[in-house]
């Protein structure tokens, strides 16, 4: 009976590994590198911080959208990946609508994010450089874990 359950789960599996190979799949998608110089003239020239906190940018006089703006960069447990960042621009509704009521300042009713859809504004190689912009600028902070002492029952 074991052995039927462990073929089983592997099929499964396989099954599950499969459907990532779709016409929908992002396999094969990749964007060319970025300008990380460009990116940050571009984050200054799209008035991101209207919006958006970035450790060492700052403009006072830029009228702020969102109080608190939205943090960039800064300590994370996850690494933010190249992807995440692409999504999070082009479709920024894409993580926000399970989270709307936690974010009401930044969601519309709909859950839907308030911030602008950039796509027909920016250019993709604008997009590139902007996220290799503030992809560094994200640090991945380990998890502290609390360690409690072992108890043993004699």
């Amino acid at each position: 009976m074991n052995s039927k359950m462990v073929i089983l789960s592997g099929l499964i599996a396989i099954g599950l590994f499969a459907c990532n190979t779709g016409p929908d799949s992002p396999r094969g998608f990749s964007l060319p590198e970025g300008n990380a110089t460009k990116g940050e003239a571009l984050f200054v020239k799209y008035q991101c911080l209207a919006c958006h906190k970035l450790e060492g940018y700052e403009d006072k006089q830029m009228p702020k959208q969102f109080s608190p703006p939205v943090q960039l960069g800064g300590s994370t447990t996850t690494v933010k990946t190249y992807a995440q960042l692409v999504t999070a621009i082009i479709n920024p509704s894409h993580k926000l609508a399970p989270r709307a009521a936690i974010l009401e300042s930044v969601a519309n009713e709909d859950g839907t994010s308030k911030m602008q859809v950039y796509n027909d504004v920016m250019t993709v190689s604008e997009l590139v450089d902007i996220v290799s912009f503030l992809q560094p600028k994200y640090k991945v902070k380990p998890v502290q874990y609390t360690h409690y002492n072992t108890y043993h029952i004699p």
